[in-house]
């Protein structure tokens, strides 16, 4: 997908076009936009304004605008060369990814990023995307920051070493995407979700193969599904519990928007009994605090699990298998469920996050003021 920008233009005329006629606003204008923005020559008020703009047309319902949107923001990104000693890409094999937009209001354990972990100590190839928390207590990168991971050391010219050697990279936003810096501190002064954090999971710059991505909102899912098929993504599954959560709910129905190898998008709706695990309510799968979360994390890797735990294990079985199934690992997401489950049980979880923590404090180019926790 390519956006013809016919003139480089500056935000505010990009801006006074939009306000004096907002039927005008098109790809291209918002190409535009984010183009000034990168370039750094917009003001405070002007990105303020642009992100309001957006907002009030309402472009996060329009799947151009939003594949528009997402693909000059990975053309901002930097990419990291996934190539290895020479080798091409394809020595790697298939990458995936499970991440969600967040802001769904669930404040619910971290299952993506728990998933994630798992699916690579099955075998996969991951490439997590992620970042610290904005709407939760609790972020991806917060978690495995506070289980000992320096994610910040992290850098495009690494990842291709851990994935693999490790089958698991976290691809820290901040790191990954600098010419965003001027709109996340705008985004964060601002008191509503803008356009942009529905980005997120769409512009992970390693463009994994095969992907779940959770939203939070069903009206938001086939709009999604559209816009990354548009950016020619294929066996990507968008998905949204029925209680717009932005992950397969272990509480019931989860809607499914899945774009087959043929561009064709696939809609339909999953359960917890189709994994052969049992439903949950969410309250029992609520996430907490930075610690709460860590020694829940710690119990489940461990395998020492309370009574307060199965909820969420059964949570994180259900997604994890779900990534399984889209990966082509299962041929069904029970068979996902049941990989996930011996996965976790069998120590391979708790050994890969171990090792990866480590090597994050030991990687080429690291600073030398960092030290592992003790």
């Amino acid at each position: 997908m390519t956006i013809i920008v016919e003139e480089e233009r500056h935000l505010k005329d990009i801006l006074k076009q939009i306000v004096l006629d907002p039927k005008c606003l098109t790809p291209a204008h918002v190409v535009g936009g984010i183009r000034s923005i990168v370039r750094g020559e917009a003001s405070d008020a002007q990105i303020g304004g642009f992100l309001i703009a957006l907002k009030l047309r309402r472009i996060d319902s329009d799947p151009e605008m939003v594949a528009a949107m997402a693909q000059e923001t990975l053309l901002g990104a930097t990419v990291p060369d996934i190539g290895l000693d020479g080798k091409p890409r394809e020595e790697i094999g298939m990458i995936v990814d499970i991440v969600g937009t967040g802001g769904d209001g669930w404040n619910t354990f971290n299952i993506s990023t728990t998933s994630s972990l798992i699916a690579a100590a099955t075998g996969l190839t991951v490439a997590k995307h992620g970042s610290r928390a904005f709407s939760s207590n609790c972020g991806s990168a917060d978690l495995l920051e506070g289980m000992g991971c320096n994610l910040s050391a992290i850098l495009p010219v690494h990842v291709a070493r851990f994935l693999k050697e490790y089958r698991y990279c976290f691809i820290l936003a901040n790191n990954f995407h600098p010419s965003m810096h001027y709109v996340k501190m705008m985004c964060n002064e601002l008191a509503f979700p803008t356009p942009f954090k529905v980005l997120g999971p769409m512009i992970n710059p390693v463009v994994p193969h095969r992907a779940v991505i959770g939203v939070n909102s069903k009206t938001l899912g086939p709009v999604m599904a559209e816009a990354l098929r548009i950016m020619g993504r294929r066996n990507y599954a968008v998905v949204c519990g029925d209680e717009n959560l932005d992950e397969i709910s272990i509480a019931g129905d989860t809607h499914v928007w899945h774009i087959q190898e043929s561009g064709e998008i696939k809609s339909y709706t999953i359960h917890p009994r189709d994994f052969g695990v049992p439903a949950h309510p969410l309250s029992e799968a609520a996430g907490a605090t930075l610690e709460d979360n860590k020694a829940t994390l710690h119990r489940l890797v461990s395998n020492v699990l309370e009574e307060r735990d199965i909820a969420v294990r059964d949570f994180v079985l259900i997604n994890t298998g779900f990534l399984l199934y889209v990966a082509g690992t299962a041929s069904s997401m029970e068979e996902g469920a049941t990989i996930a489950r011996q996965t976790l049980e069998s120590g391979k979880v708790k050994m890969l996050l171990e090792n990866f923590a480590k090597a994050s404090y030991t990687i080429t180019c690291m600073c030398e003021s960092s030290q592992p926790p003790s």
